[in-house]
């Protein structure tokens, strides 16, 4: 078996029955490093060489992590939970709750979309903004996979079919600019048209999450929810204007230095100085707030290390090397098997944004070869690389939902994160690719 598919499995295995994700990706780069013909010594090298690339993002989400906790402390997401909490009511009508429920989700979905673009923090808002309203999610009996759901996707779509913010990342400086290197001339391609009927996969895919497969009710224990978050916050005008600024600050300077590190920085320290958080309290704040993106950096360091395992094995070529030996010229078995490949590479790795170094320079001249037209090996690299984020135990397409929806230990990352959004978002996306890459 291909050294690939024996980590990513390993991997898989591990973290459906319940492993830590870390442990399952450091057994999971150890099997694949010595089952791709590496030493052990030679396979932890590699693995060493290759935390390194996640520590810039670990630092990034743990500084977020501490501006989250000054945003929660200003009493901007519990004015919104309060205020949730009082519409709902002691004995709400059923009508009301629904009409409470679709805007909540609502009102997710775009922050969401948002932190993609017009405010790139990524993850960051979760941790802060969604442990406020699960006392008010829990009245409503709201589904938690659904928000997962909700919130994953405001995550991928984005930066997978428009061109700003870590859009504009993804789909101009990383995708085209590797399909360029791979031989295809990409300009006059619109990026839109190509990645337009995948982005289409996952609406449905959420569609079917919001109107089918989690529409039931969901009960959680209130007490346990109350335990570590309540709605009982003082916060005034003034603490909330800061916090707005703060975060228009944090989102102007990423714009201009292009850095998150700087962006939190700075906006954690307006709080200080502005005294919404105490200054002989900023040291316990701050580490509070890494304490609580902690998992999601290490995890993003480990699978980084992963990947480079998987990368000195050499395999992934030879993974697509036999996978193009059963394609011959079958154009339709050709587009299945890359996009099959690519959900697997990115399934382990964790990252889309990783993944298309790796397959573009081989997936272009091949595509091009089988004839494929450049919309089309456009939308096969792009659906390829996508495949896989929402999904991975290791995404923080899915690290994310859970930092925010585990808070009081009643949401399992694997079961109601990892596999929701692997089936609501990967088949889809895999059909559409295809679809996408036959037709275009």
């Amino acid at each position: 078996m291909n050294a690939v598919i024996f980590a990513v499995l390993t991997m898989l295995v591990l973290s459906l029955l319940r492993t830590h994700v870390v442990i399952a990706l450091l057994i999971g780069a150890l099997v694949g490093g010595l089952t791709g013909g590496l030493s052990l010594q030679a396979t932890i090298d590699a693995f060493n060489a290759g935390i390194g690339g996640g520590a810039n993002v670990a630092l990034s989400y743990a500084l977020l992590g501490g501006f989250a906790v000054a945003i929660a402390q200003s009493g901007l997401p519990h004015a919104l939970a309060s205020r949730m909490v009082v519409m709902l009511g002691q004995n709400p009508h059923p009508t009301r709750v629904r009409h409470i429920k679709n805007a909540m989700l609502l009102l997710i979905l775009l922050v969401a979309i948002s932190s993609q673009n017009i405010m790139p923090i990524h993850i960051a808002f979760i941790p802060l903004l969604i442990p406020p309203l699960l006392l008010a999610m829990s009245k409503m009996r709201l589904d938690r996979r659904l928000v997962a759901c909700v919130l994953t996707f405001g995550l991928v779509t984005p930066y997978m079919f428009l061109p700003v913010g870590f859009g504009g990342i993804f789909l101009n400086e990383i995708l085209l600019n590797n399909i360029s290197k791979g031989g295809l001339d990409v300009s006059g391609i619109s990026i839109i048209e190509a990645m337009s009927i995948p982005a289409l996969g996952m609406l449905a895919g959420l569609l079917v999450a919001v109107f089918i497969s989690y529409r039931g009710k969901r009960i959680y224990d209130t007490k346990r929810i109350q335990a570590v978050e309540t709605t009982e916050h003082s916060y005034s005008r003034k603490n909330i204007v800061i916090a707005l600024l703060a975060i228009a600050l944090a989102f102007v300077t990423q714009l201009y230095t292009n850095s998150m590190v700087i962006g939190a920085m700075l906006g954690f320290i307006l709080f200080s100085v502005t005294g919404v958080v105490r200054w002989r309290d900023s040291d316990s704040l701050l580490t509070d707030g890494m304490k609580m993106m902690a998992t999601i950096g290490f995890i993003m360091i480990a699978a980084a290390g992963f990947a480079q395992v998987l990368k000195e094995t050499g395999e992934i070529a030879s993974l697509v090397s036999s996978s193009v030996a059963i394609i011959g010229d079958n154009k339709p078995m050709a587009a299945f098997l890359m996009l099959l490949v690519g959900l697997l590479i990115t399934m382990g790795i964790g990252s889309s944004f990783s993944t298309i170094p790796i397959i573009a320079a081989i997936y272009v001249p091949l595509a091009m070869q089988l004839g494929f037209s450049p919309l089309a090996i456009v939308a096969l690299v792009g659906t390829a690389a996508a495949l896989g984020d929402a999904g991975s135990p290791a995404s923080d397409s899915t690290l994310g939902p859970t930092a925010g929806l585990n808070v009081d230990g009643q949401h399992n990352h694997i079961w109601d994160s990892v596999v929701p959004t692997f089936l609501h978002y990967n088949l889809p996306l895999l059909a559409a690719g295809w679809f996408a890459a036959i037709t275009l």
